[in-house]
């Protein structure tokens, strides 16, 4: 370790590269338990909806997005929405996470409506729009992204998601997502964003065009904006799903993974939470990575399509996620966005402490 007790980039890609597989997580799942002392591995219900699969980008991993005017293109109706948060509240959610593509024809009124709508009617956090969204909003509405992220939030949003982190790494972006926004955007979308009172999650998708210098480059980026401002909430890393999509490569290990979990663990020295990705890795390699630095098992997932547009189609209830969590030696407890835990509810309620 440096003399600051901290990992150094060229320490750390020692570790990545050389390091044996069990050692490295132990040394993540150490520093797991020095940070939660608990017995306890939270997780949130919650449901991914995406508001519409429309979409200008064309990035070259994406097998959920369709071009404008294609037979297969949507946009919710207030009455699908409102169906989907009504369904999420009666199986005790407390957030919904909405993302979306770049849609050319929906201008920043339309989001605001959409979160005015919701919260007049429903009391559910709104967990919505990640980085590239805010950026998009703001070319074309013509102001800036702090103007986007200050009207967004006066209209109900809560929080934003780590989305469209890809690796913050513009040589790669310009390969995988050339019309995306940049590394330095993205980063500077989530500082405007902890500027202004809202927490954010950070995330990773790796295993596809990057390189080992890559990944550590965007973890290092991460914790240089986590000393800044510690806005995030939690970091998620997760695997490119190379079906149906433009890049032919096969899909990264389980052990793989959990490596890359292990020294983000170690790496992300001031971030309180990492999360497991049971959604691409399934449930059996995701309880391996409770031990390998992840102290939260993320979302049920009510609904979840991005991912499952690539052929990948986990699916776990909140009593499953309980059991794996029990199994694995740890007490399950429901969390908020924010990692406050919800309090014991009546039998079946799919809160609180394992019994």
């Amino acid at each position: 370790m440096a003399e600051n007790g901290r990992l150094s980039l060229e320490q750390a890609r020692e570790l990545y590269v050389k390091g044996e597989f069990y050692t490295l997580g132990r040394m993540a799942h150490e520093v797991r338990l020095k940070k939660h002392d608990r017995p306890i591995v939270t997780y949130v219900v919650d449901r991914n909806i995406n508001y519409s699969n429309v979409c200008v980008c064309g990035c070259r991993f994406c097998a959920f997005f369709r071009p404008p005017g294609h037979s297969e293109s949507y946009v919710l109706t207030r009455e699908e929405l409102s169906a989907k948060i009504e369904e999420t509240l009666a199986l005790g959610g407390t957030q919904i996470l909405m993302q979306g593509g770049h849609h050319p024809d929906l201008r920043l009124c339309f989001y605001e409506e959409m979160l005015r709508f919701i919260k007049a009617r429903y009391p559910i956090h709104i967990h919505a729009f990640s980085p590239p969204e805010i950026v998009f909003f703001s070319h074309l509405e013509g102001i800036s992204e702090a103007e986007v992220i200050a009207r967004l939030k006066a209209a109900g949003l809560d929080s934003i998601p780590g989305g469209g982190a890809e690796i913050l790494v513009d040589s790669v972006r310009s390969r995988v997502s050339p019309q995306k926004c940049s590394a330095a955007q993205w980063l500077a979308v989530m500082e405007q964003a902890h500027l202004q009172g809202l927490r954010t999650t950070a995330t990773m998708m790796f295993g596809h065009e990057e390189t080992i210098e890559d990944r550590l480059a965007h973890l290092f980026a991460l914790r240089d904006l986590q000393e800044r401002t510690g806005g995030f909430t939690a970091f998620i890393p997760w695997t490119f799903q190379p079906q149906n999509t433009a890049i032919c490569r096969e899909p990264e290990t389980a052990v793989s993974y959990l490596r890359l979990l292990a020294i983000s663990r170690l790496v992300l020295d001031n971030f309180d939470n990492i999360q497991a990705s049971w959604v691409t890795m399934g449930p059996k390699v995701a309880q391996l990575a409770l031990f390998f630095g992840a102290n939260d098992f993320g979302s049920t997932m009510i609904e979840e399509n991005v991912v499952a547009a690539a052929g990948v189609s986990f699916r776990l209830s909140i009593e499953e996620i309980r059991r794996i969590i029990e199994s694995a030696g740890f007490e399950p407890w429901q969390r908020t966005m924010s990692y406050e835990l919800v309090g014991a509810c009546a039998a079946g309620g799919g809160v609180g402490p394992a019994a």
